[in-house]
């Protein structure tokens, strides 16, 4: 077989040949060892280092960097097939996740996390960019939604091992990293073995794309970077420091979370080719604003833990619909525009990622509250700006600010 094999005659492989094949294996492999390395992650940290609410803000800042820098994807594919740095990336990402627990000390911590953090959000860009490549747009919604679920299942079975052993068996940061990092690496390794590479019919520039008609999917971007970054570093970080949750109980709400996705991902595709990328989004972010004044209520009215792992697992089933940000873009975008307008969308993602965590955790220790009232803030803003889109986006009518008309040549 070549190596390299047209798109549109995928469908004559076999099926665990074809592109989507692949696409599910990726999305199996990257929350193995991240989702692992999250779970771990706030206790791992206060105990092997003892961090606080400022060492925290400072990780993620850290962890940010190679997020903003994600346009060096557009670099890199000049002389990188996409799909190659893709199982590249999931290769160190791998690999740094495996080897965190030989580092406990603040510097050691924030290297390592830097490594993989390359690998995660490389990764992550050049996936997108594959989705919206090699699925169909009729197809693409709900086909998203099982990818998501897919990822969940995988580290369903990752997570149920933690909640059973990890007091059981006395197990060690080291080991659990060890086995997650190490899973990804083989299915990566598998998966350059296995697939040939797959020549996409539309050939994607390489060079950095900025599109004023893309202007709203930009601004949509910058607001949930902004917005998600205080759920990652101080929702969960809230579960330990104020409400003492230990490795196996945070583990457990991790696993709650990945089985509400598994139900509900399929389930929010199918809404976003129902709805439309409009009434999706204006929904997630009404939620999110209300469930980030409740957080801040936890902590104002001295609320129990119980709402507070509610609202986390409500929180979390909500960023899920973000997948329609995807398929708005991909309705509105030059089909060669789809993998420069990821990285830099994803550079546009992380611009207030680098420095928010740092600051607000500065912020955390004198009002946790204000850190989420913030948030809430900041979700409306993003409902605000969701409002400007089409119920059907295409080009040329990207934002209902636009007139219908052939996309302007840029």
């Amino acid at each position: 077989m070549a190596r390299t094999y047209p798109l549109e005659l995928a469908r004559e492989l076999p099926i665990w040949k074809r592109p989507v094949a692949l696409l599910f294996l990726m999305a199996a492999a990257m929350p193995l060892a991240f989702a692992t390395w999250s779970a771990l992650l706030n206790n791992f940290v206060i105990e092997a280092a003892g961090f606080d609410g400022s060492d925290i803000g400072w990780l993620h800042t850290v962890r940010e960097i190679p997020g903003f820098l994600a346009i060096g994807v557009i670099a890199i594919i000049v002389f990188m097939r996409e799909q190659t740095l893709a199982l590249v990336s999931l290769i160190l990402l791998g690999v740094a996740t495996a080897i965190t627990a030989w580092f406990p000390s603040l510097g050691g911590i924030l290297t390592i996390t830097m490594l993989s953090s390359i690998g995660f959000h490389y990764f992550e860009t050049v996936n997108q960019s594959l989705q919206l490549q090699w699925l169909k747009k009729e197809r693409a919604p709900q086909m998203l939604g099982w990818l998501l679920a897919a990822g969940s299942g995988t580290t369903l079975v990752a997570y149920v091992l933690i909640v059973m052993t990890w007091e059981t068996l006395d197990l060690s940061y080291n080991t659990v990293y060890m086995i997650a990092g190490g899973a990804t690496v083989l299915i990566a390794l598998y998966c350059i073995v296995a697939f040939p590479q797959f020549e996409a019919p539309n050939p994607q520039i390489k060079k950095m794309v900025l599109r004023r008609r893309y202007w709203l999917y930009y601004a949509l971007q910058f607001m949930a970077g902004a917005r998600r970054q205080i759920f990652i570093v101080f929702a969960g970080f809230m579960m330990v420091e104020k409400f003492g949750f230990e490795v196996h109980e945070v583990t457990a709400l991790y696993l709650i979370n990945l089985v509400a996705n598994m139900v509900f991902a399929p389930l929010m595709g199918r809404a976003v080719h129902v709805f439309g990328e409009r009434a999706t989004l204006l929904f997630e972010y009404a939620g999110l604003a209300i469930v980030f004044l409740l957080y801040g209520g936890l902590y104002f009215f001295g609320w129990g833990v119980v709402l507070a792992a509610t609202l986390y697992v409500v929180d979390h089933l909500l960023f899920a619909l973000a997948l329609a940000l995807k398929t708005y873009f991909q309705k509105i975008a030059d089909p060669g525009d789809i993998a420069p307008t990821a990285a830099v969308a994803f550079t546009i993602n992380h611009i207030a990622a680098v420095f928010l965590p740092a600051a607000l955790g500065y912020l955390w220790l004198m009002s946790p509250v204000a850190v989420f009232v913030m948030a809430a803030a900041m979700a409306g803003v993003s409902f605000i700006l969701a409002m400007l889109i089409p119920r059907h986006p295409e080009p040329g009518y990207e934002t209902i600010l636009t007139a219908r008309a052939p996309a302007p040549a840029e």
